[in-house]
């Protein structure tokens, strides 16, 4: 079967989780004889960037293009408030991305296209697929078709702004962009609600399937942890929504433990710059995954303070393929795949306190929590890459023979 994948970004480019997803989920798609193309942004590089064309052939083939906005999308972050929702206007009705769409369309003739993150590609993509009656299946990730800068912070759910007719007009333009997908997944079932909550997606079928682990097998782990400071790790945008001040403060409650750093974001230099003041701190900068394993695997606990709501955040599955308790805030999906003392803890996002009393507890139950590293690598199993794309496969061909059965049949 011939299957597009969209994603506003895609690995080597990547800056999140969904990213890595949609390559996970095309490599795995090819790898079990399917024929697979992707199609996603690059930044403005003269005028022939404007145009999708072939730029890499992996696995699968890749189309790249600028969807020719105000800014690439990765620099949403350095831009002035006004020129963002300029920006956003245009992403949510994208003529330039459709036409992108439909031209590859025509080129590659896909049985079905699954779509992932469209925000800095453009959201009117989904229409354009369905009009061109090609079986359109919709990955969700976050809240950004409901909330445009994909952040509602933990507090702030009755804010003005979340409340102001410009969500509400937003969300309506959404539901027009989007038109009606064949199928919607969703990795958790807070996303899910959500969206339903708010009116998007209530004419479809949406179906929870919690994203997948990494591909590939990990060795198994030493029985006995060597002796050295307890060991835990940041992975994931250095932003403040992501809990980054809150888990300093928390280090500055705690004795002599190690607080590791990976990724990059607007508070990389701050964090940096407390490595060099602070020995108990160490930032790693941008991880690959190979990288990260390697972390993990001389990690006592994976700490993600996020203040801000979480769908399913894949450095989770990645801990817990390696065996590594998780400490999370109690928001969002998160809870829907972290279960208290199995394999890990949560706490109440923006809580100091609570955050201290999980990390101290890590620490003071090291040899009892690395006892439970095979547990914790059993429970991840149920997450497996080949059961994720086994019930897509299944899925997709659900999906494929509505749309091709006559009306009425």
């Amino acid at each position: 079967m011939k299957i597009g994948i969209v994603s506003n970004l895609y690995p080597p480019d990547a800056r999140g989780g969904a990213e890595l997803v949609a390559q996970r989920v095309a490599d795995a798609l090819y790898e079990r004889g399917h024929e697979v193309f992707v199609l996603s942004t690059q930044p403005y590089d003269g005028l022939r960037s404007l145009f999708a064309r072939v730029r890499e052939r992996t696995l699968e083939v890749v189309y790249r293009f600028f969807p020719l906005n105000v800014y690439y999308v990765r620099n949403d972050g350095r831009v002035w408030f006004p020129i963002r929702l300029l920006w956003h206007l245009i992403d949510l009705f994208s003529p330039w991305a459709r036409a992108a769409m439909a031209h590859v369309i025509a080129d590659e003739h896909p049985e079905v296209i699954i779509t992932h993150n469209l925000k800095g590609i453009g959201v009117g993509i989904a229409r354009e697929i369905q009009l061109r009656g090609v079986p359109h299946i919709h990955t969700l990730h976050d809240v950004q078709l409901s909330v445009p800068s994909g952040l509602l912070m933990a507090g702030e759910e009755q804010s003005f702004l979340n409340r102001s007719f410009l969500r509400r007009w937003y969300e309506a333009a959404v539901r027009r962009q989007m038109g009606t997908p064949d199928l919607v997944l969703s990795p958790s079932k807070f996303l899910a609600d959500f969206y339903l909550e708010r009116g998007l997606f209530c004419d479809t079928r949406l179906e929870v399937l919690a994203n997948p682990l990494p591909p590939g097998n990990r060795p198994e782990l030493p029985k006995t942890r060597p002796q050295m400071k307890t060991k835990f790790l940041f992975v994931g945008q250095l932003e403040a929504h992501k809990g980054i001040l809150l888990l300093l403060d928390a280090l500055d409650q705690l004795g002599d433990v190690e607080m590791h750093f990976a990724g990059e974001g607007s508070l990389a230099e701050f964090v940096s710059e407390r490595a060099v003041r602070d020995p108990r701190v160490t930032y790693h900068g941008f991880v690959s995954l190979d990288n990260l394993v390697k972390l993990l695997e001389n990690i006592d606990a994976v700490v993600l303070p996020s203040i801000c709501y979480e769908n399913s955040p894949t450095v989770i599955y990645e801990a817990f393929l390696i065996g590594v308790p998780v400490i999370a805030s109690r928001i969002g999906g998160i809870p829907e795949i972290v279960k208290e003392e199995l394999s890990g803890l949560l706490v109440t996002p923006g809580s100091v306190q609570e955050l201290v009393a999980a990390m101290r507890r890590i620490h003071n139950e090291r040899e009892l929590w690395w006892e439970r590293t095979q547990s914790i690598r059993a429970y991840a199993l149920q997450f497996g890459l080949d059961n994720y794309v086994r019930r897509l496969e299944a899925l997709i061909e659900e999906v494929v023979k509505k749309e091709n059965s006559p009306v009425g049949e």
